[in-house]
C-alpha cells in the first residue's frame, strides 16, 4: 500500500474510479508515463500536435479527471498536457517533494523535458496553481502564460480545520466537502460524492503552502489570469486579489461572487485567455 492511502482497499477503489474516468475521457488522448526524479509521472496528452502547448496542474486530493469537462473544447485549439501531480490520488508516483525547496520545480523540469516542451502555457488549480506559480517564479522563461484558479501561496492560507475534519469525517464527509469546496447546489451532488469518497481513502498533504514574496510576484512578466471565489474557506481570496493587483498590475484578476474553493464552469474564459 502507498502511504498516501489509508488502506490497500481504499487505494484500489480510488484508482479503479480514476481509470473509469480516463476511459470516459471526452477527447482523444495518449496516456504517457514519464520517468522523473520523483518517480513515474502520468500525463494525458491530446489536441493537435502543432497547436500551442498548455500544461494542466490539478489541486490536492485530485487528479487529471478535474479537467474532463474542458478537455474536448480545449483540445480542439491547444496541445493539452494534463499532468497527474505526484503524491496525489492519480497514476503518478506517491512521492511528495518538499514545497519549501526547488524540488517541485525540478520535478516539473523533468516533466517538461519528457514531454519535449521548452515553453508552455500553464493552468493550475489550488495546489496546482501554487505549483504553476512556483515554476513561473523559478523558471520564467518556460512559462508562456499563467492561468490560476483559486491558487495557493498568494493570499493567506486559512487553517485547515475543515479539511482535516473532512479527512476524518468529524462533520460528516459530504457536509464537510460542501463546506470546504462551496458546492451546495443539487447539481453538484455527484462531485461531492466523488470528493467525499476520495478523502475517505486518501491522506492529503496538510503542510502550509509557502507564500510568494512581493518581489516574486513583481517578477511575473508573462500574461497572468486569476480566478478566485469570494466564499473560499481555504484561502483568503480577497488577499490573493489584492496582492496580485498590487504587484502584477497587468494580471486579469476576477473575484467570483458566491463561489467557493471549487471553481466550476469557467473553461471558456480560461480558453479565451490561453488563445489571446
Amino acid at each position: 500500500m502507498n502511504a498516501i492511502y489509508r488502506s490497500p482497499a481504499g487505494e484500489r477503489k480510488s484508482l479503479e474510479r480514476y481509470r473509469r474516468a480516463l476511459d470516459a475521457w471526452p477527447a482523444p488522448a495518449d496516456r504517457v508515463r514519464l520517468p522523473t526524479r520523483q518517480g513515474e509521472t502520468f500525463v494525458l496528452v491530446g489536441g493537435p500536435g502543432q497547436a500551442p502547448p498548455v500544461v494542466l496542474l490539478h489541486g490536492s486530493g485530485a487528479n487529471s479527471s478535474v479537467w474532463a469537462g474542458d478537455a474536448a473544447s480545449w483540445s480542439r485549439h491547444l496541445r493539452v498536457h494534463a499532468v497527474d501531480m505526484v503524491g496525489e490520488p492519480g497514476l503518478s508516483a506517491p512521492s511528495r517533494p518538499a514545497l519549501d525547496s526547488e524540488d517541485v520545480a525540478l520535478w516539473l523540469d523533468d516533466v517538461m523535458e519528457g514531454l519535449g516542451l521548452e515553453r508552455a502555457a500553464f493552468v493550475g488549480m489550488s495546489l496546482g496553481g501554487w505549483t504553476a506559480l512556483d515554476h513561473a517564479v523559478r523558471r520564467p522563461g518556460r512559462v508562456e502564460r499563467l492561468a490560476l484558479l483559486c491558487p495557493g501561496g498568494i493570499g493567506r492560507q486559512t487553517p485547515l480545520r475543515l479539511a482535516g475534519a473532512m479527512a476524518r469525517g468529524l462533520l460528516g464527509r459530504r457536509r464537510s466537502v460542501r463546506a470546504v469546496l462551496g458546492l451546495h447546489a443539487p447539481e453538484h451532488a455527484p462531485i461531492v460524492e466523488e470528493v467525499a469518497a476520495v478523502f475517505g481513502e486518501f491522506r492529503p498533504r496538510t503542510e502550509t503552502l509557502p507564500v510568494f514574496s512581493d518581489a516574486d510576484l513583481r517578477g511575473l512578466d508573462m500574461p497572468v489570469m486569476a480566478l478566485v471565489g469570494d466564499r473560499d474557506v481555504m484561502l483568503d481570496s480577497a488577499g490573493t486579489a489584492r496582492r496580485l493587483r498590487a504587484h502584477v498590475p497587468h494580471a486579469d484578476v476576477t473575484v467570483l461572487p458566491g463561489e467557493g474553493h471549487a471553481l466550476l464552469g469557467h473553461g471558456p474564459a480560461v480558453l479565451d485567455f490561453l488563445r489571446a
